[in-house]
This record gives structure tokens, sequence and C-alpha cells, in this order.
């Protein structure tokens, strides 16, 4: 078997999803699978990642899921010890996996660790913006505010997503941010210092660019605080962020009409 699978959903992507499949295979580590979901595509993807035959395994849904069904389906097919995601408009340096291996062989007590990365905008590098900066340990409390742990950067135990997971398919956004919140309350994350990841930005079809996003954040911190095990200095700072958002989301909502909904928001229990 395997020591890791990575994982890499797609669509509509022929040419980035070529380019971050490629970068998956020119990495210096070697033991892993490539699996790519392909979430129904309607393009030339399926005839891309044929070229491919032999040195990746494709799975395909013949309907779009969306990118936490996408990877699910990754992880149910994984035969790894160990998860890996890229996404497909990401890219991977050659010794991201063998980094990323050697620290967690180094530092057993993590079951999840990630690395930093290069940012490119609309085809530019740019420094990340300060809140992003990434952090090792114990990042519960500053993860409630933005998520900060990239998929395409992270490796984690298959155990984890077992007890803990999956990706909640019912969140069409803002999936990782949950998923990562019911994780690292747990655990802490580890981190390699190395800029291993080109995160790519600035094109159209980007979840992260549409207004709204909030209100995935805010189910996700509704069922945090639905947990019974959350300690309580956890539930505490997750109901300010919750209280934070909600405000932040209702004026937003104001400001284009949808009265009912900023309402429905400002009135909406803490608890």
């Amino acid at each position: 078997m395997p020591l890791v699978s990575v994982i890499i959903p797609t669509y509509n992507r022929p040419g980035l999803v070529a380019e971050a499949v490629v970068s998956v295979l020119a990495q210096t580590f070697r033991d892993f699978e490539l699996l790519v979901v392909d979430d129904g595509s309607t393009d030339g993807t399926a005839e891309t990642l044929a070229a491919f035959a032999g040195q990746v395994t494709v799975l395909r849904h013949p309907d779009r899921r969306g990118v936490s069904a996408a990877r699910n389906t990754g992880v149910a097919a994984a035969q790894g010890e160990w998860l890996a995601f890229l996404d497909s408009d990401d890219l991977w340096l050659p010794e991201k996996l063998d980094r990323q291996m050697a620290f967690l062989k180094a530092h057993p007590e993590y079951l999840l660790c990630q690395t930093e990365e290069i940012w490119i905008r609309r085809g530019v590098r740019v420094n990340p913006p300060r809140h992003y900066q990434k952090e090792g340990g114990d990042i519960f409390a500053p993860s409630l505010e933005r998520c900060l742990v990239s998929p395409s950067a992270v490796a984690l135990h298959r155990r984890l997503l077992e007890d803990y997971g999956p990706f909640d398919e019912t969140l069409p956004a803002a999936e990782d941010y949950d998923l990562w919140l019911r994780l690292t309350w747990r655990y802490p994350v580890g981190l390699v210092p190395q800029a291993l990841v080109v995160k790519r930005g600035g094109h159209a079809d980007q979840l992260s660019r549409q207004w709204g996003l909030d209100r995935w954040r805010i189910r996700a911190l509704q069922k945090l605080l639905a947990e019974p095990a959350l300690p309580e200095l956890h539930r505490r700072a997750a109901r300010q962020t919750l209280a934070a958002k909600c405000a932040v989301y209702a004026q937003g909502c104001e400001k284009r009409g949808r009265l009912a909904e900023a309402d429905y928001y400002r009135g909406l229990k803490m608890e």
C-alpha cells in the first residue's frame, strides 16, 4: 500500500488540473498514489486526464456534486495511511511531500501538518496578508476568524477523517474551515516553514471571490457549538466569533436589500 494518497478534486479545469497532476508526479518522494476526482466536468477534462493513464487513478461523478463530495470520494478510495489534498488550480514544488513526510516522521506527536505557500494572483506573485500568517501548534483560536489551514498544503493521518470527518457536503463553501475547526480544537497542527505550495488565485471560478461566504462559516460555527465535548474556553471564543460574523453578514445583507435575511442573522442565538 502507498504511504500517502494524494487527492485532487476538479471541475472544468483541464489545463490547470493537468499542471497540478504534473506537479505531483514530479515529487521527489515516491511512495504515493494519485487520485483525481472529476466532479462531473462537461469540457475536455476527461480527455486531458486520460493522457495520464497508468500514473493516475481517475474517479468520476456523472453530475457535479461539489468539492466536498469530490474530496470524500477520493478519501473513500484512498489506500494510503496519510492523505494529502491539492486543489486543481494549485501546484506543489518537487520537495513538498518529501519535506512534509520527513517532518511527520520526526514529530510523531503531530497527526497533521501543513507547509508555507507562495501566492500568485492573476499571474503575479504577491505577499499573503499578515492576518493569513501560518502558525504551528494550537491554532484553534486564530482559526476561528479565518481559515488558516490550506487544503493544498496539508497532510493528515487518515484516522482523523475517519473519526471526525468527512468534509461536509451540505456546505457549498467554507467546507475546509468547518473541518479544520473540528480538528484544531482536538489536535495541534505542525508547520513546515518552507513555501512548498504555489497557491494560484484571481480566476473567475474561485468560490472565494463570491460575496456571502460568511453564511457558511456561520453554519460551521453553529455546528461547532453543538459539539457537547467542546471545552468551555473554546466555546466562549466560538460564540464571540459567531456574534461578530453574524453582525457583519447582516450588515452586508442590509446593504443589498436582503432585509429579512439581515433580521434573521441579527437575531440568531449564540448557543
